[in-house]
């Protein structure tokens, strides 16, 4: 189990214990673990010792914990191509997971200045805010605001905004979406996400900040959004 004499440390011992319990399905996707309590009897070592064990594997994504729940086996992670602009629709459906969506604003309203200026629109002129918990198979993925030119989607609706942003603009509007520019930094996760995003307060978040364009270069969507660290990663 633990060789207390060995110079691996006891916490990476632990790790390695509790990957290989989850890589021969002891414990499967989406499946709480024992307590810090029962580990630290399990192992013999001190709760602070099993406590870094865990923290070390909720930081890389293999674990996740769930306020007032415990600590959960990590489902796979959404993977999206940093290269692609995607709705999230999209995405999920190419990885077999459902989509749906939490509006928590939906209004009509000026835009500030980087708005406009991101936009490259006026600072009289409309624009819709939308903000969005993203949930893939009813697991929160991220945080979407979504802010859009009032002229290029009148007539939207929640309805649409539930189904997909992006299928709206193509279909009921016509447009053909093109290109845009994006950043992704890390961020710790602040009060209001932790609660909406059912994660600890310092989580690891990703942070993007996004321009989509039509094909004919001109920006339809501003969008910043916070993805929890542990369920979704982009690759190159």
């Amino acid at each position: 189990m633990i060789n207390k004499e060995s110079p691996i440390p006891m916490y990476y011992q632990i790790q390695e214990h509790i990957r290989e319990n989850i890589k021969q399905h002891k414990w499967a996707k989406g499946e709480a673990i024992p307590s810090e309590r029962i580990l630290t009897e399990q192992f013999g070592v001190s709760r602070m010792t099993v406590r870094q064990a865990v923290q070390g594997l909720v930081d890389e994504g293999i674990l996740m914990r769930k306020r007032g729940s415990g600590t959960y086996v990590s489902n796979e992670k959404v993977e999206q191509p940093l290269k692609e602009i995607t709705s999230f629709t999209k995405l999920m459906e190419q990885r077999g997971m459902k989509a749906s969506s939490k509006i928590t604003v939906f209004t009509v309203r000026k835009p500030n200045e980087i708005e406009a200026e991101n936009l490259k629109i006026s600072l009289g002129f409309d624009v819709y805010h939308i903000e969005r918990i993203r949930l893939g198979d009813q697991i929160p993925i991220a945080i979407e605001t979504s802010i859009v030119p009032y002229y290029m989607a009148e007539g939207l609706t929640e309805a649409d905004v539930q189904h997909s942003l992006y299928e709206f603009l193509e279909v009921k509007k016509g447009y053909s979406l093109g290109d845009g520019q994006q950043s992704v930094e890390a961020i710790a996760a602040s009060k209001r996400i932790s609660k909406l995003l059912d994660v600890a307060i310092d989580s690891p978040i990703l942070q993007i900040e996004r321009v989509a364009t039509l094909k004919t270069g001109a920006p339809f969507e501003y969008v910043r959004s916070q993805y929890v660290g542990s369920r979704f990663k982009f690759y190159l």
